[in-house]
């Protein structure tokens, strides 16, 4: 089968069995391997993309599924050798340990942000973050990460509980 699809701006078409995941496709054919791999049944969520503008596990996703879609990986995020101020916010908050996760929570904060709701509380971010699993941080960082990109994306104060009530 044939598929065509735009990835981070830029257009493909090439050929792909009908069973190959949307992660093998962006991994061993088009070279993109910043998205991870983790538990391969959509579970931890190392392996979530953008597609047409929902964030999805690619481990799930058939490549042929995404025929005709626009697609986003994290390498997409850097232009012209700037990080998206979310990749700023997780540097500077030291978010990450491994790294391992890190792209699928970013490409998940990133479609939270792209939705415009802010989170109202610690609690809620938490929530919205849990579909990805972390084994070195205990998610502490990771929820400052993202808060303080909420800040600088929105120009929102706080997210109430992380800042003492104040929003």
């Amino acid at each position: 089968m044939q598929v065509e699809l735009i990835v981070n701006g830029s257009s493909y078409k090439a050929p792909v069995e009908p069973q190959r995941t949307l992660a093998d496709f962006l991994r061993d054919d088009l070279r993109l391997t910043g998205t991870h791999l983790g538990c391969e049944h959509g579970v931890c969520g190392a392996c979530t993309v953008i597609v047409d503008g929902q964030a999805v596990r690619s481990c799930l996703m058939l490549a042929v599924q995404a025929d005709g879609s626009e697609v986003m990986t994290i390498e997409g995020l850097e232009k012209d050798g700037k990080l998206h101020p979310l990749q700023e916010a997780f540097r500077d908050c030291h978010s990450f340990q491994c790294g391992f996760c890190t792209p699928g929570f970013v490409m998940t904060a990133l479609a939270l942000l792209q939705e415009g709701t802010v989170p109202a509380s610690e609690e809620e971010l938490r929530e919205e973050l849990s579909g990805n699993l972390c084994r070195c941080t205990g998610y502490q960082s990771i929820v400052e990460g993202v808060t303080e990109a909420i800040r600088r994306t929105t120009g929102t104060a706080s997210i109430s509980a992380i800042d003492g009530g104040a929003a």
